[in-house]
């Protein structure tokens, strides 16, 4: 009878050429899963979609957007059931989705191809945070309404005072991407050294990338290797954005073409960390050609639309010759069909309306910005900044900011920092990683995480749905999950 009776139970759930849907275990309901960025509105029904991951990983998504199924195959998850659906006339922004799960299958619908891939990137952490068993994938039914508080939303990784090369920085394109980051910023150049291949300049590369900080060496991308982190990054959803600091930080510029220099001669390589020693002759021709150069050229191989000109710290550069320089270089940037970005200081130059204020020290360039029609990115260095330390036990990282903690870099709101500064104003928020005590991935991982899931709530989610102590209990289900990617996270006071 026993024996029977095992042998019916087989029957149902395994009849139909073995595609009978298996009891589910018991799982969270979808709005209760641990999303970061917290999703704009989650709701739940009953029933559960069940993948099982031994079938035909075809089967069910030919006909899926191919940027969000290629993200999924990255993830190793091709074999989910998705269908989605561009529908143009959504009056919702290019990144918002629709995200709905029930016991047929899954659909994400959106006005453009960046809602598909935000939802995909959703769709991964459901099914992290899912059963997952030998029998398949199970996950809960349900719907998720998304869209983003500001359109920009960076991670800068300084590798002119530490190099990284091309496979580290797509390693770590890979562990932005899944909080919904969608801008690289790279800060290519800086008084330690040049990093990336200019062919009309060679020098600057070939000379001026040779060290780093603490005179170890250092090296530059080709045009190739760029290349590739773009095309990389875009697959991510991310949009790389160069940067080449001017007037100062420019030592390593300074060292390979001495005709740079007000006396015309060749400084020599830097290694410490101290700022603000270095500049642009502003009064010098060959000045401009170099600048023009250096954009056309690296615009010419970055698809999107911005260029960062740098512009912060310099001290020994007269106050008429900054101006100078940065308004001539703003207008090159326009000329190579870019929006220049600038550290605040550029707000004293007077920008063109369409660039962007990167707010990094000082408050009140944010209204010079909004009234030269500037949009402003916050990236405050005592909230943003990731190579501050978490506190005076840390072992690598800065503190002449602040000290930062999980609780600092999301416990803040970019719409009332500024009195005078509305929501329209906001291009969004950056969280830059300068490199001064980083030198491996390793480091990275440390400095980054977990505070980078708590910066992109802060310009994913919308203010009114955010609460610190419910971010920390989801932030602690993902301090697990970056650990089983071998992310070494930092172990955070918030977690003790």
């Amino acid at each position: 009878m026993r024996l029977l009776s095992l042998c019916c139970l087989a029957f149902l759930l395994f009849s139909c050429g073995g595609d009978a849907i298996p009891p589910a275990p018991a799982m969270a309901p979808l709005a209760d899963l641990p999303i970061i960025p917290l999703p704009f509105e989650m709701s739940s029904r009953d029933g559960y979609l069940w993948v099982d991951t031994d079938g035909d990983a075809a089967a069910g998504n030919s006909g899926a957007d191919a940027g969000a199924m290629d993200y999924l195959r990255s993830r190793d998850l091709g074999m989910l059931p998705l269908a989605t659906s561009l529908d143009p006339s959504l009056t919702l922004p290019n990144e918002a989705y629709l995200l709905d799960i029930s016991a047929e299958g899954i659909t994400i619908t959106a006005k453009a191809a960046a809602g598909l891939l935000n939802g995909a990137i959703t769709l991964v952490q459901v099914v992290e945070f899912s059963p997952n068993t030998e029998r398949g994938i199970f996950l809960p039914a349900g719907t998720i309404t998304d869209q983003p508080r500001y359109a920009y939303r960076g991670f800068m990784l300084d590798v002119a005072r530490h190099f990284f090369g091309v496979d580290t920085v797509k390693q770590v394109i890979d562990r932005i991407a899944p909080y919904k980051i969608n801008h690289l910023h790279l800060h290519l150049s800086d008084d330690q050294g040049w990093r990336i291949e200019i062919k009309s300049w060679p020098g600057l590369a070939e000379i001026g990338g040779r060290f780093e900080v603490d005179g170890t060496p250092g090296g530059y991308y080709t045009q190739e290797d760029y290349t590739e982190i773009v095309n990389y990054a875009a697959a991510r959803g991310i949009t790389v954005v160069p940067e080449i600091d001017m007037p100062g930080h420019t030592n390593a510029a300074l060292n390979a073409y001495a005709e740079l220099n007000g006396d015309g001669k060749a400084r020599d390589p830097y290694f410490g960390t101290k700022v603000g020693f270095s500049t642009l002759d502003a009064n010098k021709e060959v000045t401009y050609e170099f600048i023009d150069d250096v954009v056309r050229e690296i615009s010419a191989i970055t698809p999107g639309p911005y260029f960062h000109i740098g512009g912060d710290e310099s001290s020994v550069t007269p106050h008429d010759d900054y101006v100078k320089l940065i308004r001539r270089a703003q207008d090159i940037v326009l000329k190579h069909g870019k929006k220049s970005i600038g550290w605040d200081e550029v707000a004293v130059a007077g920008l063109a309306e369409g660039s962007v204020v990167q707010l990094w020290n000082h408050t009140e360039y944010a209204l010079k910005a909004k009234e030269a029609g500037n949009k402003v990115l916050f990236s405050l260095a005592k909230r943003t900044y990731l190579d501050m330390q978490y506190d005076s036990l840390s072992r690598i990282g800065l503190h002449w900011a602040a000290y930062i903690e999980v609780d600092d870099a999301y416990n803040w709101d970019p719409g009332t920092l500024v009195d005078g500064l509305t929501e329209k104003d906001i291009l969004g928020i950056e969280a830059p990683l300068w490199s001064e005590t980083v030198r491996s991935l390793e480091d990275i991982d440390y400095l980054v995480f977990p505070r980078l899931p708590a910066l992109a709530e802060v310009g994913w989610s919308y203010q009114m749905k955010r609460q610190y102590a419910p971010f920390v209990e989801r932030l602690k289900v993902h301090q697990g999950w970056l650990k089983e990617q071998g992310i070494g996270t930092y172990d955070s006071r918030v977690f003790r």
